[in-house]
């Protein structure tokens, strides 16, 4: 197996999840620093395009053979990190890097990191080629629960019937359920059915991937994610619930006509079939990433102080086992640097 020193690859690198962690670390910390400076500035664009900017810098610095599988759109409408971009290092002399597929989301939550609200992270995940769905960029209806709720929810099934389900597997009532919600017009009635049953929903205004996850995460507060909302998302969150043993269904809809004909391309055959997170991520060597932006339920945002800057980071191998939470301090290069832990 190859090493890593200092970032270089002295061995050819075979281990996915052992070789690229860090690496893919690095990566999402330095979109969040570079959004983290546009905060409440009140531009969306900006904070997208320099986390952008900063996640192909870096990407592209990781001794790998990386493909964009998910990314920020065609290659015609995205000037970076297109569907099908190639990033990574490039090799030299005899060594050869790992194939890996990768999806991201250089900034989930641009509204919010440009207001200044809760909740905004740079993501990614990555796994050996073909182990993440090729979704299009369209809408995903999805339900994400945590590990005790596997295979209690049905798309298919009244709301009430599933918020029931997913109470027994709690052993809480109903009232006790938390969850959450995108404030929508296409959910007014989900959200009527929602507090019919009883359950109490938290509505958010952007950004239904970090609470997928923060679902699937005893004591984070969360008991299901419920709605529709984008697919390229949906298929990072399946990432994260096969890393964190949770449970997740999602559709396929808002599809145009041309998306619908470029699907059998994508490997998608039946575009009514409904998926679950093994599925949308059926990947055996699977890499989640994700850094705070802003304050959010699992990760603190981007502090910036006179000497450096402080990062919250969420990193997790799926054939290992492994979640970790991460607090770096990246220090500024002067003699008179003082570290600060509290």
């Amino acid at each position: 197996m190859a090493t890593l020193v200092e970032g270089h690859a002295t061995q050819p690198v075979n281990n996915l999840e052992s070789d690229l962690a860090l690496e893919m670390l690095r990566v999402v910390e330095a979109a969040a620093i570079a959004s983290a400076r546009t905060m409440g500035q009140g531009d969306r664009k900006l904070a997208d395009k320099v986390a952008t900017e900063a996640m192909r810098r870096v990407m592209d610095s990781v001794p790998m053979q990386g493909t964009i599988v998910i990314g920020e759109g065609e290659r015609d409408e995205a000037p970076m990190l297109y569907i099908g971009e190639q990033v990574g290092r490039k090799a030299v002399d005899s060594v050869s890097y790992p194939q890996v597929d990768i999806a991201v989301d250089p900034l989930e939550g641009t509204n919010l990191c440009a207001t200044g609200g809760p909740g905004a992270i740079t993501v990614l995940a990555a796994s050996e080629r073909h182990g993440l769905l090729h979704a299009p960029d369209c809408y995903m209806q999805k339900i994400v629960v945590g590990p005790s709720c596997k295979g209690v929810v049905d798309l298919d099934a009244p709301v009430r019937d599933n918020l029931a389900n997913i109470a027994r597997a709690l052993q809480r009532d109903i009232e006790d359920l938390v969850i959450i919600v995108l404030e929508r017009p296409r959910h007014e009635k989900l959200i009527a059915d929602i507090r019919q049953a009883g359950a109490r929903i938290r509505l958010i205004s952007d950004g239904d991937l970090s609470p997928g996850i923060a679902a699937a995460v005893l004591g984070a507060g969360v008991h299901a994610v419920m709605g529709i909302g984008g697919a390229p998302e949906g298929v990072i969150t399946a990432a994260a619930i096969r890393c964190l043993n949770g449970y997740m269904v999602g559709r396929l809809t808002g599809y145009t006509e041309q998306q619908r004909e470029r699907m059998a391309d994508m490997g998608i055959r039946d575009v009514n079939k409904v998926y679950t997170a093994d599925e949308l991520a059926p990947g055996k060597n699977i890499l989640f990433a994700a850094t705070g932006v802003t304050d959010g339920p699992l990760l603190r945002g981007v502090r910036f102080f006179g000497e450096g800057v402080r990062t919250s980071s969420l990193v997790m191998k799926m054939a290992s086992g492994k979640v970790r939470f991460i607090d770096s301090i990246h220090v500024e290069q002067s003699s008179d640097v003082r570290v600060r832990f509290s």
